[in-house]
């Protein structure tokens, strides 16, 4: 990643030598007084505060931490959640843990920085105006893609699997299940990863983390030990079929925009490298689901750069995350298909894929249709519309952090 410049001081700084450069609503760098002459070490701290490999570092070894001690509590509290079936109660609690994980390590993190855990992609304008119109826009994209196969003939429904009260108790379940994970994931990819990498990441940096999640695939798809299974210290399972090359088709499209941005030297290239990084991540992190092709994994990594121009033209996540949920919710319970291969209890319709797998999707599920990807785009296209036409969103940059003398 790009060297965070550390300019000192100015000797006749009205505040003193021993100042730290903030704004006029900033708080100092360290301590509350002007002569704390403690130096911040280069390697650890930048211009921007901790540097971005530092702050994810940390922050996964304090969510792996948070994630097996809470993790732990609520098995020892609730057995049955070790059994891991997706049904709504277990989706809640299953998924609750990892959130709380990543908000305690991520808070801590924050607290390094002098900022706050809302300044991660989550302070733009009208949050909440966002989050409804993502839940919105998620809903209707999942329903026009399910009209489409339903139309072609390639998904067909049988009887409505529930009736009376347990309509509503399982849609309020599922819509509490499903608004937990676009948090997390949403919390993770488009807020804390987005806005960390954003900070110094350029091309190069860009290039050499997409090659990692390439390579650890082939060695996955081998039946060897992938690089991220070492470094995670986690096995993660063999890849079986085709998925992979989900993967490598949003890296090889990434490619040539990235370096295009990298050489006309583009103000704001940090945002879309970071954005090609947590797209190409997003799609790596579904090779481990079960019933997944390659273009339901393609899907999820194109998904998740809409999310990432979502925030661009927002000012925030609350777009990606409203959409994720009712995109998930819309798909799993109300219309009762394949979530990236996973088929859920309890839910409203049933339905079943028919025909080429091509076009079905077959055990994926509508993602892993062809017909999803020219749906992704037209989501895209309605939200360029809709907001695009506006000045870009200013992204709140990280506080200043100077090395004191």
């Amino acid at each position: 990643m790009e060297p965070e410049i550390q300019p000192h001081p100015p000797k006749d700084s009205p505040a003193g030598a021993g100042a730290a450069i903030a704004g006029p609503h900033e708080p100092l760098a360290l301590g509350h007084y002007p002569n704390d002459r403690i130096e911040l070490p280069w390697m650890f701290f930048g211009s921007r505060g901790l540097r971005a490999g530092w702050s994810m570092l940390i922050v996964v070894v304090l969510y792996r931490f948070f994630s097996l001690a809470l993790g732990t509590i609520a098995v020892t509290i609730d057995p049955a959640l070790a059994r891991l079936d997706f049904s709504p109660a277990s989706e809640v609690i299953t998924e609750l843990v990892p959130l709380m994980a990543l908000l305690a390590a991520v808070s801590l993190v924050a607290r390094l920085n002098h900022l706050r855990v809302l300044d991660y992609n989550l302070s733009g304008p009208r949050p909440m105006l966002r989050f409804f119109c993502g839940l919105g826009a998620g809903f209707a994209a999942l329903s026009v893609l399910v009209g489409a196969l339903t139309w072609g003939g390639w998904l067909q429904f049988g009887p409505v699997a529930l009736s009376g009260t347990r309509i509503l108790g399982f849609a309020v379940l599922w819509g509490a299940a499903f608004l937990v994970v676009s948090c997390f994931e949403e919390g993770s990819f488009r807020c804390f990863l987005q806005f960390t990498l954003t900070r110094s990441i350029n091309f190069w940096w860009a290039l050499a983390i997409v090659a990692v999640l390439c390579l650890d695939l082939q060695l996955r798809s081998h039946g060897e030990i992938g690089i991220i299974a070492f470094l995670w210290l986690n096995p993660m399972p063999t890849i079986k079929g085709d998925g992979f090359w989900g993967v490598y088709v949003v890296a090889i499209l990434g490619l040539v925009p990235c370096l295009s941005l990298h050489l006309n030297r583009t103000g704001d290239s940090g945002f879309w490298q970071a954005a090609w990084v947590t797209s190409t991540l997003f799609g790596f992190i579904h090779t481990t689901n079960k019933g997944e092709n390659w273009i339901g994994i393609f899907a999820a990594a194109l998904i998740g750069f809409v999310f990432c121009v979502s925030i661009r033209v927002t000012g925030s996540a609350w777009w990606a995350i409203g959409c994720h949920a009712a995109w998930d919710w819309a798909e799993t319970y109300f219309y009762g298909t394949a979530d990236s291969g996973l088929i859920a209890q309890s839910h409203y319709l049933t339905s079943i894929p028919a025909g080429s797998v091509l076009w079905s999707g077959g055990t994926d599920g509508p993602e892993g249709s062809i017909l999803v990807l020219p749906v992704v785009l037209l989501l895209l296209a309605a939200l360029i519309v809709l907001y695009g036409r506006r000045k870009p969103a200013e992204l709140r940059p990280p506080l200043v952090t100077q090395a004191v003398r």
